[in-house]
């Protein structure tokens, strides 16, 4: 081979490698798409839809039904059509839907808004708008026009709350798939698969500067908020998360109620590993085949200690905490348990301590004068355990306590309904409220930066050393 020829491979070897990273530069993912993917894939795991729009009737909508009307499978806001809402309040929902705009096109997406109010502060209004349109081009900045329009009117912001990010709208006349999410005080919204708002209500202020009582709305009804503009729907369909009832709907145990699936098949340890390391920061940072050695491990001491009798997963008091094989964010979670008297335990949400677990009817102290009845030891003694089950006992800013006493004596069993959004946390114990969207705060930051909790991480059956009973562990994610 000639120096010239082998200058040829080295130059052309060069030029490739150098084309295939501006390629690779090129393609590098938009994170608000990667970011909408995982919701969607999430969503439409658990989705349980309803249609909201037949292509024929307006069955589940009241309102402006003159200026709404299907044509060939479409339903079309003609010009003037101002407020359509569904029949049906929706609380917790993700709320998918297509559109089409006209050149500078203007309408809105009410949510949780009461009947007949206003969708921008009566409830929330997600915008619809063209805002590339040239009816918002009319100030002239060195020579050329700009929009005018607020950030918090662009399409998809939280009008007058939240500004969205823009990129996402397809060009005048095409469909565009949006999908709304409001579970709680958590909004996403989700255009043509990227993320472009994704807030809580509660840790932000209106961005106009004016009230909007609608942000605490519970609850109330999805509108079409027409403004004067014609604007073209199909596809619209909504799916429940509100908060499901405190006790299962299944007539066998370890049978999951619909929308739910079993994290304990009451057979064996499927779905289940032992605790790789004590500390969860440490054992997230194991890697490689420290990880494989240190789960090895853990799960030989998950053999030996946990088992199912009689379809009850059951802990001997001498091993380790047992963990979910999957990670999980947001969620709601069915779970029965039951302890010998004096027994201590919990429940890690994402790998953080905990839900509590235990016998408020122990004192943990011996004196003279005792009180004769359990209910006596309750009453004299606060020491935590007093208090009952369920409280995030290791919380220090926020609340640790549960709200009232719930437990059912030692030996018999209590059902848990645990709701987790965010940071926050629900309780539900024997049907009783015990704990009203609390932060559950990070363990694990030791030095106080108030760094939060992960995002998604294992839930943990904790121990300390007595005997433990489990039974009807059910789960259902919700969309993040």
């Amino acid at each position: 081979m000639t120096v010239m020829n082998r200058c040829l491979i080295v130059l052309c070897t060069v030029c490739f490698t150098g084309m295939v990273s501006g390629q690779n530069k090129a393609k590098k993912p938009d994170p608000n798409i990667v970011q909408g993917s995982r919701t969607l894939e999430r969503v439409e795991a658990v989705a349980q839809w309803v249609s909201l729009f037949d292509g024929k009737d307006l069955a589940h909508w009241q309102g402006d039904t003159e200026k709404y009307i299907p044509q060939d499978g479409i339903l079309v806001c003609e010009k003037g059509g101002k407020i359509l809402e569904t029949k049906k309040a929706y609380s917790d929902f993700a709320f998918h839907f297509e559109f089409k705009l006209e050149e500078s096109g203007n309408s809105g997406i009410g949510i949780r808004v009461p009947k007949g109010g206003h969708a921008a502060y009566g409830g929330m209004e997600i915008q619809i708008l063209d805002h590339n349109g040239s009816k918002y081009k009319s100030e002239t900045v060195d020579g050329k026009k700009v929009s005018w329009l607020k950030p918090w009117q662009v399409h998809g912001s939280i009008y007058g709350v939240m500004p969205a990010k823009t990129g996402y709208l397809k060009p005048v006349g095409e469909w565009n798939s949006e999908t709304i999410i409001c579970i709680e005080d958590h909004i996403m919204v989700i255009v043509n698969g990227a993320v472009i708002v994704d807030t809580y209500l509660e840790e932000i202020s209106p961005v106009d500067g004016r009230p909007h009582p609608g942000l605490r709305n519970p609850s109330g009804h999805i509108t079409l908020a027409g403004h004067n503009d014609r604007v073209e729907f199909r596809n619209l369909k909504v799916t429940d998360f509100s908060p499901s009832p405190p006790t299962p709907q299944s007539d066998a145990d370890n049978t999951p109620p619909a929308g739910f699936a079993s994290l304990f098949n009451g057979k064996d340890l499927t779905g289940w590993k032992g605790l790789a390391h004590r500390n969860a920061n440490d054992r997230r940072a194991l890697k490689g085949d420290a990880l494989k050695e240190a789960q090895a491990v853990a799960d030989e001491n998950m053999k030996e200690h946990w088992s199912v009798v009689d379809g009850i997963l059951t802990y001997d008091g001498e091993g380790m905490s047992l963990c979910t094989d999957k990670d999980y964010g947001d969620f709601e979670m069915y779970m029965d348990w039951k302890i010998p008297p004096g027994a201590d335990s919990g429940v890690y949400l994402r790998g953080t301590p905990q839900v509590q677990i235990w016998d408020p009817w122990d004192p943990r102290m011996k004196e003279k004068d005792m009180p004769e009845t359990p209910e006596e030891i309750v009453t004299a003694y606060r020491n935590g355990r007093n208090l009952g089950s369920g409280g995030l006992w290791n919380n220090r800013r926020y609340s640790n306590r549960p709200l009232v006493l719930a437990d059912n004596k030692p030996g018999e069993w209590n059902t848990f309904l645990i709701r987790m959004v965010g940071e926050k946390v629900s309780i539900w114990l024997n049907k009783k409220l015990i704990v009203d969207r609390t932060v559950l705060e990070n363990y694990w930051d030791k030095n106080g930066r108030l760094i939060p909790i992960p995002r998604e991480d294992q839930i943990e059956l904790q121990h300390h050393g007595s005997e433990l009973f489990f039974k009807n562990l059910y789960i259902r994610e919700l969309p993040y």
